[in-house]
């Protein structure tokens, strides 16, 4: 996806764009070697989807034709955190339910469509031209394929730190953030009549038991269906066993339903080590002629769904960098690429960091910030502002400090209060409301 949505930002720039993929490009939406996420749950944020509809005008009209489900992201799902369901007002915060193969499809449609971008798919990449400080190109199946800027959007097993290094370069710094996640999905016939209509049940792991769940509607009536764990807590592929799983998660909303559906085809399975954020922002020297974008600048913990559309925040602000032209061109993509990270990186590493058996960097920060997300999720029960502020930042919409906008923060409170007001003393704030 990040390929994809840098070569039609380039299309704008450029008078020739070279798509090099490993992979021999499906015609159609199939799963692919050189995806092999696209078997499991997916959805696009709100953010994401605003972009892709930007850059290719009608694309949410064209894939809710084929099955796609558009929704309100807050309203339409059901959210559990800390013991309960967050309230769900009604929103602008639009997202799309729909396969990854079904997904990108649509986007390689559209972006082979444009007249000077090429197609050169069944090729490896085996390292980088260079010449006098400047990339001017890739070496691929015994050939150069030359170009004056190169971005390498080949995901998280990116060669990008090996290749600067054999050219003289410093490697980014890397932080890490040991999760051993584990997380199996399976799909299943999807009726009217299930979550009353809601199209989507997201029930994260908590720090005691370390399973949680996702469930979203997808195109042609099913639903996807991913267990999560950490550490050895796994979900077994064998479906009685996923079943079990699903039914000691925390909330049944994803039992519920599964338990009484029709199952489509064998699950699978895959496990993600650690969360990992290449700082090439941190660099003070760069090649010329060269970007990372995408997974290769950093992977995390995909059960908060947000890396496509960090890919697409990443390519609107390629856009901007092309446009402004700098002197120092990388670095100015690198570092507004990073206030792009921050916002995922944030919740990903602050929410996984709650475990005990996670590994990183706790700092006085991260374990402020838990703790007050916990308070906020609370309150988020019943308090509709706690809810959204939340949900604009999780669709990467809003910076997290805007949760503790003196606002919010102050709901919070009052939320958190009257929770732990013990009973026979009367709320004054509800008795107002009353009379």
């Amino acid at each position: 996806m990040a390929g994809l949505l840098a070569a039609r930002v380039l299309s704008d720039h450029f008078r020739a764009v070279t798509l090099v993929e490993r992979d021999l490009l499906p015609v159609d939406a199939q799963n692919r070697r050189g995806v092999p996420q696209g078997r499991h749950t997916h959805g696009l944020l709100a953010s994401g989807r605003n972009i892709l509809e930007r850059l290719f005008p009608g694309f949410s009209e064209s894939l809710i034709a084929h099955g796609a489900v558009a929704g309100d992201i807050v309203r339409e799902s059901r959210w559990f955190f800390e013991g309960g369901r967050h309230v769900h007002p009604e929103t602008d915060l639009k997202g799309l339910l729909v396969s990854r193969p079904r997904l990108e499809a649509a986007v390689r449609e559209r972006v082979l469509a444009i007249p000077n971008v090429v197609r050169r798919d069944n090729v490896m990449v085996d390292g980088l031209e260079f010449r006098d400080g400047t990339v001017i190109g890739v070496r691929a199946a015994g050939e150069t394929i030359p170009a004056s800027l190169t971005v390498d959007a080949t995901g998280r097993g990116s060669k990008s730190p090996q290749w600067l290094a054999k050219l003289g370069y410093e490697k980014p710094a890397e932080d890490v953030v040991q999760i051993a996640l584990g997380y199996t999905t399976r799909y299943f016939r999807r009726r009217p009549t299930d979550l009353n209509g809601d199209s989507a049940a997201i029930i994260p792991p908590t720090p005691e038991g370390k399973r949680g769940g996702v469930m979203l509607a997808q195109e042609d009536d099913r639903w996807v269906v991913t267990l999560v764990g950490h550490f050895d807590n796994y979900a077994p592929e064998q479906l009685a066993g996923f079943l079990e799983f699903a039914r000691n998660l925390p909330a049944s909303y994803i039992y519920d339903v599964i338990s009484r559906a029709e199952p489509i085809g064998e699950a699978a399975s895959a496990r993600f080590p650690a969360s990992v954020r290449r700082r090439y922002d941190g660099l003070r020297r760069f090649p010329a002629g060269y970007l990372v974008m995408g997974d290769a600048i950093c992977s995390f913990n995909p059960v908060y769904g947000q890396g496509m559309s960090v890919a697409c925040l990443e390519a609107a602000e390629l856009d901007k960098t092309l446009r402004d032209s700098g002197a120092h061109f990388a670095r100015q993509f690198f570092a507004r690429a990073s206030k792009v990270v921050d916002i995922p990186w944030s919740i990903a590493v602050g929410n996984d960091l709650r475990m005990k058996e996670a590994v990183g960097p706790r700092t006085t920060a991260v374990r402020f910030v838990n703790w007050y997300m916990s308070k906020l999720h609370k309150a988020a029960h019943t308090d509709p502002v706690a809810a959204v502020a939340f949900h604009k930042v999780a669709n990467l919409l809003a910076p997290p400090p805007s949760v503790m906008a003196p606002r919010v923060a102050l709901r919070v409170l009052r939320a958190n209060l009257r929770r732990n007001r013990p009973a026979g003393i009367p709320d004054r704030n509800s008795a107002a409301a009353s009379v």
